[in-house]
């Protein structure tokens, strides 16, 4: 996986993506940000962002400008945090909100008696857009999981298709959870705590298994 440059830092909350943009003045930050974005769009599209700016003090063309170039690919950037007030005063003047509330555990349903290990959940694919499958165990899904659907799981996640909409395995802390598919393509990849930012896609595609190696998610060919 490759990384974000250290003028962007990227985390995966509950409701979307948290972007952080520090370290240098305004126009350098928003061309790195927006560069980062072009270079790893299927990452991002419909992704729903909130921006922590620090002490940037930003003024409404400057925001909504950002706002625009977003929205043009496909992102919705709904909140901006700040520790200026005259940045506040502007995302709210321009409908963002400027507090979100703190990302909380996935909650499965208590079931009635615990897991086995190997439990899984078998989905007959494709999962179209909207479609979400939470789950305590391991997930299979026997097609294409398109982008907009969404998986949460407590353990893996195997995809017999092309994997491009959103995967949480690992979702109550099992760092040993895997992800699985013949075309690993996601909107957005989490293992555990971690979150993926994607790679630029190949020109040949291979199925591929994502994991965590030292803290870090990366994928590599699925062999048998």
């Amino acid at each position: 996986m490759v990384e974000s440059p250290s003028l962007i830092q990227i985390k995966g909350i509950r409701d979307g993506l948290l972007i952080t943009l520090d370290g240098a003045s305004w126009p350098e930050l928003v061309n790195a940000f927006v560069k980062n974005v072009d270079e790893r769009l299927s990452f991002f599209q419909g992704a729903r962002v909130v921006l922590n700016v620090g002490l940037n003090e930003l003024r409404v063309a400057e925001l909504s400008t950002l706002r625009d170039q977003l929205s043009e690919r496909g992102i919705t950037l709904w909140a901006i945090l700040s520790e200026s007030s005259v940045t506040e005063t502007t995302a709210q003047n321009l409908g963002l909100a400027t507090r979100i509330s703190k990302p909380q555990p996935v909650d499965f349903k208590v079931a009635p008696e615990v897991l086995p290990e190997d439990a899984a959940k078998w989905v007959k694919g494709p999962l179209r857009s909207g479609g979400r499958i939470l789950f305590e165990g391991n997930v299979i899904v026997m097609g294409d999981v398109n982008p907009g659907a969404e998986i949460v799981a407590g353990g893996s996640v195997i995809v017999w298709g092309r994997l491009r909409g959103v995967v949480h395995a690992g979702a109550q802390g099992n760092e040993k959870a895997v992800v699985c598919a013949l075309e690993l393509v996601p909107t957005q990849l989490r293992i555990a705590g971690e979150i993926a930012v994607s790679p630029k896609k190949q020109a040949k595609s291979q199925p591929e298994i994502a994991c965590l190696k030292d803290g870090q998610l990366v994928a590599e060919p699925w062999h048998k």
